[in-house]
C-alpha cells in the first residue's frame, strides 16, 4: 500500500515534461498552415548544420547518414500511399484513362511529417557534431560520390514508377476547377 501513496505525487520533472510537450505541440499546430515559413526555418537549420560541418572539417559520416535519411524521406514523400504495383495485383489501380474513376494522389509521407522529420534530422545531426568521438576520419569525396550515385538511381526508379502509373505528386501544372457561379455572375446580364 506504500506505492499507492506515491501515485498521487507528481514529480516536478514530469510536470515540466508534460507542460513542455503541450507547448511544443501547440506551436507545431500553429505552424501547420505556414508552409513557406516552416521550410525557410528548416533551410536556416540546414545551413547552420552545413556551416558547422564546413568549419569543423569533419563529421562526414554523420552527414552521409543524414543524406541517406533525407533521401529515404524524399522517396516516402514522392510515393503514393497505396502502391499501384501492389494494387494492380488486387485488380484495383490508379486511373490510366479519362473514363476511369478519379483517385486523388495521397502521399505515403504527408508534407507536414516530411518537414518535421527533416527538421528533426538536421537538429539531431547538428547536436551530434559536438561529440568528437563521432568524428570518424573518412575520405569524404567517396561518400559524396556514393550518395550522388544512390540519389540518381533512386530518383530514376521513382520517376519511372511515376511515368508507368501516370501520377504526379505535385500540384504544379494540374488542372484547377473554379466555381462556375462566380464566373457567370461576374459578366454582364444577358437579354
Amino acid at each position: 500500500m506504500e506505492g499507492s501513496e506515491n501515485d498521487g505525487n507528481v514529480t516536478p520533472i514530469a510536470t515540466w515534461k508534460t507542460e513542455f510537450s503541450r507547448k511544443f505541440q501547440y506551436f507545431l499546430d500553429r505552424s501547420t498552415p505556414h508552409t513557406m515559413e516552416r521550410w525557410l526555418g528548416t533551410l536556416a537549420v540546414a545551413m547552420t548544420y552545413v556551416l558547422r560541418v564546413y568549419y569543423v572539417q569533419g563529421f562526414y559520416v554523420i552527414s552521409y547518414g543524414l543524406g541517406i535519411y533525407v533521401l529515404n524521406l524524399l522517396i516516402g514523400f514522392l510515393s503514393p500511399k497505396v502502391d499501384p504495383e501492389l494494387e494492380a495485383l488486387d485488380g484495383a489501380s490508379l486511373p490510366t484513362k479519362g473514363s476511369d474513376e478519379f483517385k486523388p494522389f495521397i502521399r505515403r509521407l504527408p508534407e507536414f511529417k516530411f518537414w518535421y522529420a527533416i527538421t528533426k534530422a538536421f537538429v539531431v545531426a547538428f547536436v551530434l557534431t559536438f561529440f568528437s568521438m563521432l568524428d570518424v576520419p573518412v575520405f569524404w569525396p567517396i561518400l559524396l560520390c556514393y550518395w550522388i550515385f544512390l540519389f540518381f538511381l533512386t530518383m530514376k526508379r521513382q520517376i519511372l514508377h511515376m511515368i508507368k502509373y501516370k501520377y504526379v505528386p505535385f500540384d504544379i501544372g494540374k488542372q484547377r476547377y473554379t466555381n462556375k457561379k462566380s464566373a457567370s455572375s461576374s459578366g454582364t446580364p444577358r437579354n
